[in-house]
């Protein structure tokens, strides 16, 4: 099956070729018609004379664009060139061995004509594949044919990879991992959000990455646009490739942090129409401008939050589905940043799942604040995850929701 993201390049790719192959054909047309003083009686010759040339320019875009060669100006500069040599000698080629020229004769016309005859042509296609080319192409992939249908209800998950003990600890000492404790953790909380109606897509595991089952970092979702994240670990970079492909193959519109910008998804925090955005060890300056930017395109309001004592900001503080933040002080830097905050007895109920209006998803390992939270009239859902809380993970690392 093509993917929506291939269907979507090739679309795009066979816009721009077509786009740019009638310009340069149409230019080099009107220039020999008005310089030659043809009448309409020389169309058909000129036709003849430039249509396989530009037609060998389309197909040749097509292969450029698909293999990314209109990605930046000088790729494009480059594409550029070997277009117009190519294809202009490759016409020139087909046109005489159709006249039954000889191709040694006819190679050798080609390649004069490239700087007499067809030097208009070789020209245009530098400066079309850089002017027309790349732009028809990113409005071209930017376009929904066919729109997907909506996402909804639907959790990403990972498996913890075998080298889950070797995960980064930042702001707890380093405890032992049982990987067989973790992996029956894990298909108990997978099991937990399809009981609350979540279908769950898996990701396959990466040994490479032992953080891997940590979704939440590699991907922020905003509606229904995927912001792929930049990690701010070194070990961690690469892990979110395999996500966006993920996302991507779902038909969703996906954005990208890009270095030397970074961002975790752990440290964006989304409450109605204001999302807060840690700024500590994971995440910099660079990273939430480049949030912000996108986010403001949507109507969201960027709120930047230090974040000196947890590993991320979802680390220090959740929310509840009415929006009430909750924290643990001794977690969170300033607690007066949030209109409506609340301290919970646990460090380990700061983070929540909201699974709908009325309940929510939690650890274990807070039953007093799992009390509190009922007490406020939810329904409260709780699992165990004590092996990933040993890395400084918690119930919102482990999945991404798209609600």
């Amino acid at each position: 099956m093509t993917s929506p993201s291939f269907a979507r390049r090739l679309f795009a790719s066979l816009v721009a070729a077509l786009a740019t192959g009638v310009t340069i054909f149409a230019v080099v047309f009107l220039a020999y018609y008005v310089a030659s003083g043809a009448t309409i009686a020389n169309v058909v010759g000129f036709v003849q004379a430039f249509g396989p040339s530009a037609v060998v320019a389309v197909v040749l875009l097509v292969v450029v664009a698909l293999l990314g060669g209109l990605a930046t100006q000088r790729r494009a500069l480059l594409a550029g060139v070997a277009v117009g040599i190519v294809a202009p000698y490759v016409g020139t080629v087909v046109l005489l061995v159709l006249r039954n020229v000889e191709f040694t004769t006819a190679s050798d016309d080609a390649f004069q004509d490239l700087l007499s005859y067809n030097l208009i042509f070789v020209l245009l296609s530098v400066l079309a594949t850089i002017a027309i080319a790349r732009r028809v192409y990113s409005w071209a992939f930017g376009l929904r044919v066919v729109a997907p249908p909506a996402v909804h209800r639907l959790a990403l998950v990972r498996a913890p990879a075998t080298t889950l003990a070797k995960g980064q600890v930042t702001h707890v000492k380093r405890r032992v991992v049982k990987l067989e404790k973790a992996e029956q953790q894990w298909d108990a909380y997978v099991a937990a959000l399809e009981a609350e109606g979540f279908r769950t897509l898996q990701i396959d595991a990466d040994d490479a990455h032992p953080d891997c089952v940590f979704i939440e970092d590699a991907v922020v979702m905003l509606g229904q646009l995927a912001i792929v994240t930049s990690p701010g670990a070194d070990s961690r970079r690469g892990e979110q490739d395999a996500v966006a492909d993920a996302v991507t193959d779902l038909g969703l519109e996906t954005r990208h942090i890009r270095l030397p910008g970074t961002l975790d998804g752990g440290d964006v925090l989304k409450v109605g129409e204001t999302i807060y955005v840690g700024r500590g060890g994971r995440t910099n300056s660079e990273g939430i401008r480049q949030f912000r930017a996108i986010a403001t395109e949507l109507g969201y309001s960027v709120v930047a939050v230090p974040v000196t004592r947890a590993l991320h900001l979802k680390s220090a503080v959740t929310a509840l589905p009415d929006g009430t933040v909750i924290g643990h002080t001794t977690l969170v830097d300033n607690p007066a940043i949030f209109p409506r905050y609340l301290e919970v007895p646990e460090v380990a109920g700061v983070a929540v799942v909201v699974l709908t209006n009325n309940s929510v998803l939690m650890s274990a390992s807070a039953p007093k604040t799992a009390a509190l939270i009922e007490d406020l009239g939810y329904r409260v859902t709780t699992v165990d995850i004590s092996e990933f809380e040993k890395l400084e993970g918690c119930v919102t690392c482990l999945s991404v929701r798209i609600r």
